[in-house]
């Protein structure tokens, strides 16, 4: 899979996630829950007849193909200039973070690129095992050994790229869909019939997992599902953003702290404003951000007394105030929640998650009343 936007979180990365190593310059990150995952399949693995050192194999080899189909979705990407912030491995799978949305043309090509690393591996699996003299067969599943190991892994490739292609979001397949309905119609509308498509394939998947007491497949019927209303929001927050700039969504009335100011002052001062964020000056320069999540831990870790120069965020994001607002929001999903707009080098304003959603519900209410009045309504 691949994700257009990354995620908030405070240097840009996926919330519990860690850094193990990069390929091919991309940074490639673990969630937690990806360990989980890895000792359930161990512990499924010891009640078959297989060794232990081969079910360490399959286990590597099914999630060398699991990074290996993302890093498929990076190197088109990069094809066509446009960066892999990150490669989260998840339980269910991968996911590659891009820096920008693709065009519809490029996301056809981008989104392909996953699934067809998985047909070339599993195909060349396929030949190696015939080319052994073994067979694949559906029994290989219920008694797995060293010898099937091979086959096995060729079907698991096979499933994985075949999966992938359905057509529902967030499978890659939901993005190919798209964008072949936006090669003739807007963006939005595309990603709207993708997602009644993606609605479908959940509830049929959903009703058979149902019937077949199939709880896995329920489970990713849920996620099909949850899957295609987070795109559509996504994509819906994309078109509202543009040809909106910063100015338009930005706060111009703000309180700033210095920072010799304490723990305390930026306390005192949360809890008499609406403000969560607070730019820290020394002098008439910005030094630093200090966000309301940082202050309660300096509070509870270093007490009142502690200054806010010590736990301020120095590498904060900078915007301008003519930059397009679909730029600032990906700056701001690769630093946090909040970023400081200059203007000749002049604190002018903050932009934060809280009053860019307001932004665009206003945005979406007025486009809204533009429709229902009419060309001619007078409505801004």
């Amino acid at each position: 899979m691949d994700e257009p936007t990354p995620a908030p979180g405070n240097d840009g990365r996926a919330p519990g996630s860690h850094a193990l190593f990069r390929l091919f310059g991309v940074p490639v990150r673990f969630h937690f829950t990806f360990w989980l995952m890895v000792v359930w399949l161990i512990f499924m693995g010891s009640e078959g007849t297989q060794s232990i050192p081969g079910m360490a194999l399959y286990v590597i080899g099914l999630f060398a193909s699991v990074l290996l189909h993302e890093i498929g979705h990076a190197l088109a990407a990069r094809r066509f200039q446009i960066q892999t912030t990150e490669i989260v491995m998840l339980p269910l799978g991968g996911l590659a973070k891009l820096a920008r949305q693709p065009n519809p043309s490029e996301e056809f090509w981008i989104a392909l690129a996953g699934p067809m690393v998985n047909f070339v591996l599993g195909g060349a699996l396929l030949g190696w095992t015939y080319a052994q003299g073994g067979t694949v067969e559906l029994s290989h599943w219920r008694a797995s050994t060293d010898a099937n190991l091979p086959g096995r892994l060729a079907v698991t490739n096979l499933v994985l790229a075949f999966f992938n292609l359905l057509p529902a979001f967030p499978m890659d397949g939901g993005r190919v869909m798209r964008s072949l309905l936006a090669a003739k119609r807007p963006v939005e509308e595309a990603t709207r019939l993708t997602a009644r498509i993606g609605s479908v394939v959940a509830a049929v998947m959903g009703l058979y997992g149902l019937l077949n007491s199939n709880f896995v497949l329920i489970f990713f019927a849920f996620i099909v599902y949850v899957g295609a209303t987070q795109e559509v929001m996504a994509t819906s927050a994309q078109a509202l953003m543009q040809g909106a700039t910063v100015v338009e969504a930005m706060i111009t009335d703000f309180r700033t702290l210095q920072h010799g100011n304490s723990i305390r002052d930026a306390a005192d001062l949360l809890l008499a404003t609406s403000q969560q964020d607070f730019p820290v000056l020394s002098g008439e320069e910005t030094v630093g951000l200090l966000n309301r999540t940082a202050l309660l831990k300096a509070m509870a870790a270093e007490g009142p007394d502690a200054y806010v120069a010590g736990v301020m965020d120095r590498e904060f994001a900078k915007l301008s105030p003519g930059m397009q607002l679909s730029e600032a929001a990906l700056r701001m999903g690769e630093s946090g929640n909040c970023a400081l707009v200059f203007e000749r080098e002049k604190l002018v304003g903050l932009l934060t998650g809280e009053n860019l959603s307001e932004f665009l519900v206003l945005r979406k209410i007025r486009q809204a009343r533009g429709s229902a009045q009419g060309p001619d309504s007078g409505i801004e």
